[in-house]
């Protein structure tokens, strides 16, 4: 499971031009769920993520982790980041999970964050075309994998 973890100060997710899932200070997080993936690989990236200090303290330090902050999280699912492209022009997806396994972990990923982070946890549509709009803070943008545990 790979995620992009976008620091922002705001973000949403609009399906057919209606906001489905918005947030304020906290963070987007783009969900990429790989064949192979089970719950133990949402279990710690939410561990790893809900700790991670890149917030600003008093002193401009990145010290503070989401939870810290009472930060809210955007999670959308996004298959694109298991893209391959080392051959030819059009990216292979063939490592990304088929949508139902993806939808169940999907759906388990948000039900844990919801139950580990008491702040909001918002959400796209799984399956969606879904338009994001956000504005980053820093920026700090954090790519994190659970089978490249670094």
């Amino acid at each position: 499971m790979r995620w992009v973890i976008q620091r922002v100060q705001e973000a949403n997710v609009k399906v057919n031009n209606e906001i489905v899932g918005e947030i304020r200070n906290g963070l987007l997080v783009l969900c990429g769920i790989e064949e192979g993936d089970e719950s133990n690989d949402s279990d710690w990236l939410i561990n790893k993520v809900l700790k991670m200090r890149i917030f600003s303290d008093e002193n401009e330090k990145m010290n503070l982790s989401v939870h810290d902050i009472s930060g809210e999280i955007l999670l959308v699912s996004q298959f694109t980041l298991h893209a391959q492209t080392a051959k030819g022009n059009r990216p292979s997806f063939i490592r990304a999970a088929n949508p139902e396994k993806a939808k169940h972990l999907y759906e388990y990923t948000l039900n844990a964050l919801s139950q580990l982070h008491p702040n909001k946890i918002s959400s796209g549509q799984f399956g969606k075309d879904m338009q994001i709009s956000c504005l980053l803070d820093g920026p700090v943008t954090i790519i994190i994998d659970s089978k490249n545990r670094e």
